[in-house]
């Protein structure tokens, strides 16, 4: 089996990846931010008030599998000879071990430790004996499944305060839900009355069987489904939609209820903190690998 990377703007993505898988007999195809970590990294979201989320990133790498260099060659020296693919670069055309793939993507996802009695844990795997709680979730679709500082900060954060404050979550929203984990742990966490709310229909979907697999009930839906207010209010995005979130999340925290924000560099922190300050005074709630976690409590 042989690799081909490819590396395309924005406007070749789609051509190259159509063209690979539907007539160059590629195995299959993924397409990554060739910037990732760098500085010029780019985040693909959408959100109200925001423009539409982007269509791709501005360079990507396109990796293809084929069975054998001969294919691999012969895909490369057509795709690069076509004049719309001017501006296409051929970084690679490398083996890879022939493996069972399905097991090796399953080798990389172990059970995640969130405390010591709550785990997130992946279908193929055993619970680990001292978990009280699981949450059962694969990789998919979706974003969240809790490797994540981000979600790992929010998810700790609902552990250890659901034992002096889930009596009061009796309604609670997670907007920008993703796989839904969020809510299912605050559902797992005693948490009533919950929205899980995200702008993209396949967030939604994979929130309902998510839900449905770990035994908890909530409403999946889409952002306009969010009404009145929460008693906890959850938002695991980026900085800049939060920010411009605000008088919307704000608008729904309840007195007295819990606001938790995710997503945001140390870096952000205060930017998000002054955004916020009209409705509520964010805190850091804990720091993880260069990420922080803000917390607020409702006022009347």
């Amino acid at each position: 089996m042989h690799e081909l990377m490819l590396l395309a703007g924005e406007e070749h993505v789609e051509p190259l990846s159509q063209a690979l898988l539907d007539e160059l007999e590629a195995l299959s195809v993924s397409v990554e931010d060739a910037d990732a970590e760098g500085a010029g990294e780019r985040a693909l979201f959408g959100e109200p008030g925001l423009p539409p989320p982007a269509a791709g990133w501005q360079r990507s790498a396109i990796r293809a599998l084929f069975a054998d260099e001969a294919r691999a060659t012969a895909a490369a020296t057509l795709l690069l000879a076509q004049d719309w693919a001017a501006g296409v670069e051929l970084r690679s055309i490398r083996p890879v071990p022939d493996e069972d793939w399905v097991l090796l993507t399953q080798a990389q996802f172990g059970p995640v430790e969130i405390t010591p009695s709550f785990w997130i844990v992946p279908s193929w795997h055993a619970a680990p004996p001292q978990a009280e709680r699981v949450i059962r979730l694969d990789p998919g679709l979706a974003f969240g499944t809790g490797t994540h500082p981000t979600t790992r900060m929010c998810l700790r954060w609902i552990a250890r305060q659901a034992p002096r404050r889930a009596a009061r979550w009796s309604r609670v929203l997670d907007y920008g839900c993703g796989s839904g984990i969020l809510a299912i742990a605050a559902a797992l966490h005693g948490a009533r009355g919950i929205d899980a709310l995200d702008i993209d229909p396949a967030a939604v979907a994979a929130t309902q069987a998510n839900a449905r697999d770990n035994g908890v009930a909530l409403n999946a839906a889409l952002p306009d489904a969010a009404q009145g207010r929460y008693a906890l209010v959850l938002a695991n995005i980026l900085a800049t939609p939060l920010e411009l979130l605000a008088p919307l999340l704000a608008g729904h925290l309840d007195a007295g209820g819990d606001l938790l924000l995710s997503g945001i560099l140390e870096r952000q922190a205060e930017r998000l903190m002054r955004a916020y300050a009209p409705w509520c005074a964010l805190d850091i709630a804990d720091r993880d690998e260069g990420w922080v976690l803000l917390a607020a409590r409702g006022t009347a």
